[in-house]
């Protein structure tokens, strides 16, 4: 994202006491309303990796629980990205129907059911079922997230409040690895998905008792409401995203986000199994390994955006800046090749942790392209298509990962198409999209 993120105070003339004499003009106190809904989203991300990390964390021990082979491991992990996927196709469409405060409201009430049946669960079949139901509850988040930052924000603020509630991911990734042992441990593994639920079940009663649209919130005074609706009004057409098909660009983007998000995809769900595999990690010791790795993919996020700019400071086109990013954190993954011959837990978090930060960076970097080379109106189809196609790439990878690992019973093979996904992508891309020229009849 582009845009300008510091906003500029606006001068008012002030009348004196006599109706003669004008003063000069001072800033007038806009006000902050907006900054506490972004604080409420931060913390529904938050959550969100929470609910969904849950599960990755506890696979150890739950493979010795439960007694899941590799294989029905991977089938659990498929029913979420399977209902992951098909809700990113309808989840934007049904909250523009019926607004962000019930839109939202529906997809975390969803998923906080979801991510406390799991507590129920004794079997691969009823954890998989689970699983679905939270994957199409967290599909609304995002679509969600960002409809709100639309209503609350002016453009140059959006990019900035998005930033910021999208560290929440990272934080939520955070805290499940440093809470959820010691109460699997301490009191069992059921209280651990009773824990994060019923903080998803907070925020919705927080977010249904508080949230108001700018138009409707009585602590939103004049200035602030006048400065959200400060952008020109512009004409929104919904673009149909199989029209966007005939496009190279939106296959560009939707085979890099295929190729590219099932490695996010199984460092998520197979890390700590690894670790635990490899290296003989115990469930109280995933803590620390988890914490490094996901605090590396938060620097990354921010470093990934920050890197164009300084591209394009030193005098390069914006496609330049943007590919030599890209191709810069494709280059980061690629050590993680190496994890097959590598002995050293330490070593390896320290390899996985660079990869993390450059998916991040990557990642930030692939859906900024999308508003290089398609127009506003379709901005937001062409994202949702692109991230249909990692949520497919996701499934495609849990299938082949649980396979491998059931038959082979090494993690190597899979650290090699890890690191070369990237770079593959990469190519892809510069085939498809060679010279970024705009859509301009989406």
């Amino acid at each position: 994202m582009t845009d300008g993120v510091t906003p500029s105070t606006e001068a008012v003339l002030v009348a004196a006491s006599d109706e003669s004499e004008i003063h000069a003009p001072h800033p007038l106190k806009i006000g902050s309303v907006r900054w506490r809904i972004c604080a409420l989203l931060f913390f529904a991300n938050t959550i969100n990796y929470m609910d969904r990390q849950v599960l990755g964390v506890l696979a150890p021990l739950l493979q010795t629980k439960i007694g899941w082979t590799e294989i029905q491991y991977g089938y659990i992990v498929e029913a979420f990205q399977a209902a992951y996927a098909l809700g990113l196709l309808v989840a934007g469409g049904i909250i523009d129907a019926i607004g962000v405060r019930l839109g939202y409201a529906l997809a975390i009430g969803l998923w906080s059911l979801a991510a406390i049946s799991h507590s129920l669960a004794r079997t691969p079949l009823s954890f998989g079922v689970s699983r679905f139901f939270l994957g199409l509850g967290e599909s609304g988040n995002f679509p969600a997230a960002i409809k709100t930052v639309a209503e609350w924000f002016p453009k140059k603020e959006r990019a900035l409040a998005t930033g910021i509630f999208n560290c929440g991911t990272n934080v939520g990734a955070t805290i499940v690895p440093l809470i959820v042992p010691w109460i699997a441990v301490t009191i069992g593994w059921q209280w651990a998905f009773l824990f994060t639920g019923c903080f998803s079940l907070t925020w919705l009663l927080v977010w249904w008792t508080t949230y108001k649209s700018p138009e409707s919130d009585p602590k939103l005074g004049a200035p602030e409401l006048a400065y959200i609706r400060s952008d020109p009004a512009e004409i929104s057409k919904k673009v149909p995203w199989i029209r966007l098909l005939i496009y190279p660009q939106t296959w560009a983007l939707l085979i890099g986000k295929g190729l590219t998000d099932p490695v996010w995809w199984f460092l998520l769900f197979w890390l700590p199994k690894y670790f635990s595999s490899e290296f003989g990690v115990k469930l109280e010791g995933l803590a620390l390994p988890l914490v490094v790795i996901y605090n590396a993919a938060a620097v990354g996020s921010i470093g990934g955006g920050w890197l164009p700019a300084q591209g394009v400071k030193l005098g390069l086109s914006i496609k330049a800046a943007r590919r030599s990013a890209m191709l810069l954190c494709a280059i980061a993954v690629m050590p993680i090749m190496l994890i097959g011959n590598i002995h050293s837990l330490w070593t390896a978090i320290g390899i996985i942790s660079l990869a993390v930060a450059a998916h991040q960076g990557w990642s930030a970097n692939i859906f900024t392209l999308a508003s290089d080379i398609f127009p506003k109106s379709a901005v937001g189809s062409v994202t949702g298509v692109a991230g249909f196609g990692g949520a497919m790439g996701g499934i495609l990878a849990a299938y082949i990962v649980s396979h491998v690992l059931e038959r082979y019973h090494t993690y190597s093979g899979l650290f090699i198409g890890a690191g070369l996904a990237y770079i593959t992508a990469l190519l892809i891309i510069q085939l498809l999209v060679p010279k970024q020229d705009l859509v301009r009849h989406a």
